[in-house]
């Protein structure tokens, strides 16, 4: 089966610098056609492709997670914070436009602890390495939903 609007994707991948330094692998299940699932200009490589497919390309800044944004960096009381978090945790609180945006701990720092809402690989420009595992129609409550349930997909 060939990869088109509404099919379910299942890839193996690894992203890397540029340079080859390894940044992440895995197994990932995605809806293909423009639901955001992927980074677009991997999704438009693989249309029409089939299940054994393989490519890498390389993302700039853009393509991947954007520039990073130093509104999503802050500084908040220890005191602000609850008890047994630690540097690597995520907690949500009020994004710069007041939605609620995911922060990373990445510093703990005396009474102070420094929180990042940007994606960790924000400002790189990466290498998408990937292999394309299997293709399958995508069930209509996937479409409604916008993403693929079960196996390497979504799970409620």
């Amino acid at each position: 089966m060939k990869i088109t609007q509404d099919t379910a994707v299942t890839l193996s991948y690894k992203v890397t610098s540029p340079q080859g330094k390894p940044l992440d692998s895995g197994h990932t299940a995605y809806l293909h056609g423009g639901y955001d699932n992927l980074f677009p200009k991997v999704e438009a490589a693989l249309e029409g492709q089939e299940p054994g497919f393989a490519t890498t390309i390389d993302l700039s800044v853009q393509d991947a997670f954007g520039e990073r944004d130093e509104a999503l960096v802050r500084t908040i009381a220890k005191s602000d914070f609850p008890p047994g978090v630690k540097v690597g945790g995520q907690l949500q609180g009020p994004g710069p436009d007041g939605q609620p945006q995911m922060y990373r701990v990445v510093k703990i720092k005396g009474a102070e602890v420094h929180l990042d809402g940007n994606h960790p690989l924000a400002g790189q420009a990466l290498r998408f390495a990937c292999k394309v595992t299997e293709v399958r129609s995508a069930t209509a409550e996937e479409v409604a939903h916008r993403h693929v349930h079960g196996g390497h997909g979504h799970h409620h």
